[in-house]
């Protein structure tokens, strides 16, 4: 640092505030600094950054897995928004493990990070209570069960998503349906059977399926168990994209067609699925603007040097009509 100030003939002073950016420099010799600084080649210890400041310019992120893209974009978002503050990411997978979270939730409030964003509720819920005496602010995001009032959400309105699927199978004449779903997307199915329960028409429980196991081969075999159980099923709902693949096998493997026989939604707008043919009806969730809006806050609580204050903030998503959506048989629509 001594070197970058005596080339550019200021003080060290000058230069620690160029690279921190924690008071304001003139531009000219602002300047003049990054022309050093790159004709040196410059770069600041972090280490003794961090204990000059007290700051580490860090933040940790929970995630359940990388295996994911829905996971793969809060992380890649969490980390371009970081990247244009200056901030380096730490990141944590808990791999469905509720022992794994807990020993990174347990470490992580003695190591030296500014902020801890937590995205996914499975396997962590019951360990936040390790939060309690963090030393850094803490926020929440793409939590779908009943979020703890202690901390601030930015989460999307999984329930909604559910109802745009409900609204526009019974917009199509769907009345014999059947859904497949992961444990934890209750209010995915809450707003799906809202949206029938307004004309009258139920959802039972019977012609619900729970896949523990969210991939293609566990959804097959539940979709199969469903369509023999409910030959005038009409349509399959599955709460995640991941089943669709599954689902839609079964329909064909059962001589039924895609959608003229049996219509398919999807929920949550992967990639993969979106080179389905024929084309996926889904509901695309704001993930990227979920993940962006919550490491915000997160950064507006550490300039502040405060905890963001407890709130739950909730990001519609919207439906994409595709081909794997008809009229029900009969309907008339």
């Amino acid at each position: 640092m001594q070197d970058v100030a005596d080339r550019a003939g200021v003080t060290k002073m000058t230069v620690s505030n160029v690279v921190s950016g924690r008071a304001r420099v003139r531009p000219e010799t602002e300047a003049r600094v990054r022309a050093a600084i790159a004709e040196l080649g410059y770069t600041p210890n972090l280490v003794a950054r961090s204990l000059a400041t007290g700051s580490t310019m860090t933040i940790g992120l929970f995630v359940p897995t990388v295996c994911s893209w829905f996971y793969a974009d809060i992380v890649e978002e969490v980390e371009d928004v970081l990247e244009e503050a200056g901030y380096h990411l730490l990141l944590c997978t808990t791999r469905l493990d509720g022992e794994r979270a807990r020993r990174h939730l347990a470490g992580l409030t003695s190591r030296s990070v500014d902020g801890l964003l937590i995205a996914g509720d499975r396997d962590l819920i019951d360990h936040l209570p390790l939060l309690a005496d963090a030393r850094f602010p803490v926020a929440l995001c793409a939590w779908e069960t009943d979020a703890p009032d202690t901390l601030p959400v930015v989460t999307i309105d999984y329930e909604h998503g559910g109802l745009l699927v409900g609204r526009h199978l019974r917009e199509l004449g769907h009345e014999h349906v059947a859904v497949l779903m992961s444990p934890d997307h209750v209010p995915r199915l809450e707003g799906f059977r809202r949206a029938f329960a307004k004309d009258g028409v139920t959802v039972p429980d019977s012609a619900v399926h729970t896949v523990p196991d969210p991939t293609p081969a566990a959804a097959f075999a539940a979709a199969s168990d469903l369509l023999a159980a409910h030959p005038d099923l009409t349509a399959i709902f599955a709460t995640y994209d991941v089943l669709v693949h599954g689902a839609m096998e079964a329909v064909l493997a059962q001589g039924r067609s895609i959608p003229q026989d049996v219509s398919v939604v999807g929920q949550g707008d992967i990639v993969p699925v979106s080179r389905a043919h024929p084309s996926l009806t889904t509901v695309s969730f704001p993930r990227r603007a979920m993940a962006r809006q919550a490491v915000e806050l997160l950064l507006r609580g550490i300039s502040n040097d405060e905890s963001p204050i407890s709130f739950i903030q909730m990001l519609r998503p919207t439906l994409i009509v595709g081909e794997s959506t008809g009229p029900a048989r009969g309907a008339g629509v």
